[in-house]
């Protein structure tokens, strides 16, 4: 075998193809060609067994040298393509500055949380602390302090859902707050504070129920606290979040955790009293409950009930909302619609 003239042919071979490659995939081709399995070089290599001895030194150094030749060539040229790709890439996606912006779409609060914000500001303007608890609870805290003992048929109504045994659940209502804020206070100072949050309840998700839900409860325990402080915090509260010609009245009720206990309704901001179809023609809406804090809830919380006396109360938020807003669907405050929201801001603004 000439070698001399074997080699001369691979790089007249090689300086050929140069003038025809345009692409990466060209390329790629071309060393398939010369250095694959099958390839040129590969094959040359190959006979290096055929080779005397004292002749493969230099066999070697040629097969080497066109090697190398092809390696710079497939350097150069793919620094060369991939140069020329990028270029033509940011040409054809370069980005006019002077057209006109995407316009955004402003979305608008939730509204369960704008009807929370509302309601913490008018209580923390008459001295109220919000203050949160955990929504994983013990049963403790959101029933035995609260004067539901075990086996109280009160508690077959809250549908609790438990977690471990009988002892920790997801809590049924905010008023395991007003437990462990009483606790911390020892017995010692008078307590102002409302808690918003979430709480659970075994329920069917319909128009009107959902087995999550959203309250905000309220406590205030001091000296001489009457019935009368609470029917005039109720009447603050109704007239602000549905105007000043709101009245309010109180019904004689039950709840374990106060005595007496009432359910509070304010007239139907619809008919203005005279009997409709979202009144159920009583001219009045039940919204809350609420009582003076019974005596043994005091004692269990450590404030001696012949000083200390209070008063609790209890909105659903979501209730509070769908009267406020016209709503029909209480699962519309779960729903990814942001038009609903925009919808009943601008009914308020109104």
């Amino acid at each position: 075998m000439d070698l001399q003239k074997e080699t001369k042919k691979i790089k007249d071979m090689i300086e050929e193809d140069k003038k025809n490659v345009s692409s990466m995939k060209e390329l790629n081709e071309l060393k398939v060609k010369y250095l694959g399995k099958k390839g040129v070089i590969t094959e040359l290599n190959s006979k290096i067994k055929d080779v005397p001895n004292e002749e493969k030194k230099e066999f070697g150094m040629k097969v080497n040298e066109v090697r190398g030749l092809f390696n710079v060539f497939y350097d150069e040229e793919k620094i060369n393509i991939e140069t020329k790709e990028l270029n033509e890439k940011l040409e054809s996606e370069k980005i006019d500055i002077t057209l006109p912006a995407t316009s955004l779409t402003i979305g608008a609060p939730n509204i369960l949380e704008k009807v929370v914000e509302d309601m913490e500001e008018l209580f923390m303007s008459m001295g109220y602390d919000v203050i949160e608890g955990p929504e994983i609870e013990e049963d403790l805290y959101n029933f035995e302090l609260l004067n539901l003992p075990k086996g109280h048929p009160a508690r077959d109504s809250q549908d609790t859902f438990y977690l471990e045994s009988d002892k920790i659940l997801l809590r049924s209502h905010t008023s395991p707050v007003q437990a462990r804020t009483m606790l911390k206070g020892k017995g010692e100072k008078p307590i102002r504070m409302v808690c918003p949050g979430k709480t659970y309840r075994r329920d069917d998700d319909d128009a009107t129920h959902s087995h999550n839900f959203m309250q905000i409860e309220g406590l205030l325990v001091d000296e001489k606290v009457t019935l009368a402080d609470l029917k005039g915090t109720f009447d603050v509260a109704a007239k602000h979040l549905f105007g000043e010609n709101c009245k309010t009245r109180f019904r004689p009720s039950y709840y374990p955790f106060t005595e007496p206990s009432v359910e509070t309704d304010i007239s139907c901001f619809s008919c203005g009293g005279k009997g409709c179809s979202i009144c159920k023609n009583t001219g009045w809406i039940t919204i809350s409950g609420a009582g003076v804090v019974n005596p043994k809830v005091l004692e269990m919380c450590g404030y001696d009930p012949k000083k200390w006396h209070g008063f609790a109360f209890g909105f659903g938020l979501e209730r509070v909302a769908m009267l406020k807003y016209g709503i029909n669907d209480i699962r519309t405050f779960y729903q990814t619609d942001l038009r609903q929201n925009v919808l009943f801001d601008r009914k308020e603004d109104k």
